[in-house]
């Protein structure tokens, strides 16, 4: 017998060679190919959960100088930035004529020369309460440290400590500012008073306009000479020396932010991030109008400074700054990409690279921080997760790293 009839592909070899072709192709074209992936090793870092926000930098404490009296206001001088005296003279004022006073009116305003008086008076009792409370903080600061030291008490209760020593200085720095301001505001009420046709039978002379405290210009409203009302805002002065910082935050971040908190300020033109402490959360808040048209309720954190004065005394009032309010931090946390997560049954899972194949696995996530997730359950230190899964990459499905 012959051996084609056994072998009939050896009659056609080549159209044999042929539809072994076209079966080897297709073959080849139905073989599952593996997917590009790229794969990113879980590691053990320093993770930090923050609220980033812009702010800008004021004055504590800005004091607005109006005109005491209608009348004429001289030339201004002075320019932003120039510094002053505590009574030095800003500027000259020549009084109008005043009217004479009836019995009411000038009853009125011996009163509210006795009210300006008080306020004096009650500004000194407030200077006094909180320089007590400054020194009581002192004392309590100085009697912790070498208890924290001795690990007697925990760290958070001496920064607590430190923190009260900090707010109570402020608070009195703020009092004595205000002793000033209500002496500033009883000099004027007087002078009200003394300054009418009825007190002085004599011409009008120019009434000088002092700075309350010592510090720099920071605005001037009024440069030309020209007449001005009674309250007309003439120049603003303050400490530039004493900062703080206002920034604000949605009302949903603004719950999670604790006074004594910690809080870093970037790119304000330094090379280094400044460090700083909530101070308040102002418990009221307003509406702002985003970027996008959006109305958005947002809340006012005010934070001080502290790092030494040295490292930020370039920065002026109304100085911009991006903020990072500290959450959480933890040194050594085993973390991935946050973008290697995806959902899955009511969970959170990632494929894992082994021998070059995906595989599935269900994780448990604890922190987050937008790039960053800390994993707790599923995966190993220096296991490769897909960073970026596609709809291609399935449980099982051999995968290539990409390079």
């Amino acid at each position: 017998m012959n051996l084609a009839s056994y072998f009939p592909w050896k009659k056609h070899p080549v159209i044999t060679a042929i539809s072994a072709l076209i079966v080897v192709l297709l073959i080849w074209g139905f073989w599952p190919q593996a997917v590009y992936v790229e794969a990113i090793a879980a590691k053990r870092a320093p993770l930090t959960i923050t609220i980033e926000e812009e702010g800008r930098t004021r004055v504590v404490d800005r004091y607005i100088i109006s005109a005491p009296v209608d009348g004429v206001a001289c030339r201004q001088q002075l320019d932003v930035g120039d510094e002053v005296k505590q009574g030095q003279v800003l500027l000259g004022i020549t009084p109008l004529e005043s009217q004479v006073l009836d019995p009411r009116s000038r009853a009125q305003t011996r009163a509210q020369v006795a009210a300006a008086d008080s306020a004096l008076h009650a500004a000194e009792q407030q200077a006094e309460a909180a320089e007590a409370s400054a020194k009581l903080a002192v004392i309590e600061h100085n009697r912790l440290k070498p208890l924290v030291e001795k690990g007697v008490i925990s760290t958070d209760a001496y920064d607590k400590a430190a923190t009260q020593v900090q707010t109570t200085a402020a608070a009195q720095r703020s009092a004595d500012f205000q002793i000033e301001v209500a002496r500033y505001e009883l000099q004027a009420a007087k002078t009200v008073l003394e300054y009418t046709a009825a007190s002085r039978g004599e011409p009008a002379e120019r009434l000088p306009v002092v700075s309350p405290i010592d510090g720099s210009v920071l605005k001037v409203t009024r440069e030309c000479e020209g007449p001005v009302r009674t309250g007309d805002l003439l120049i603003e002065v303050g400490d530039p020396k004493v900062l703080e910082i206002e920034v604000d935050v949605l009302s949903a971040d603004a719950v999670k932010i604790k006074p004594g908190m910690k809080v870093l300020f970037d790119r304000w033109g330094g090379e280094q991030p400044l460090e700083g402490i909530v101070r308040i959360i102002e418990p009221v808040g307003f509406t702002k109008i985003s970027a996008l048209g959006v109305e958005e309720q947002r809340v006012l954190i005010i934070s001080d400074f502290t790092s030494p004065a040295e490292q930020w005394q370039r920065v002026g009032d109304g100085y911009r700054v991006e903020a990072r309010f500290i959450l959480w931090h933890e040194d050594d946390v085993l973390q991935v990409p946050a973008s290697s997560l995806f959902r899955y049954q009511q969970g959170w899972a990632v494929f894992v690279v082994e021998n070059n194949h995906a595989k599935r696995r269900v994780v448990k996530v604890g922190r987050r921080n937008g790039l960053t997730a800390q994993i707790l359950e599923g995966v190993k230190e220096g296991e490769a997760v897909v960073n970026h899964p596609s709809d291609s990459v399935e449980d099982g499905r051999r995968v290539k790293q990409r390079f």
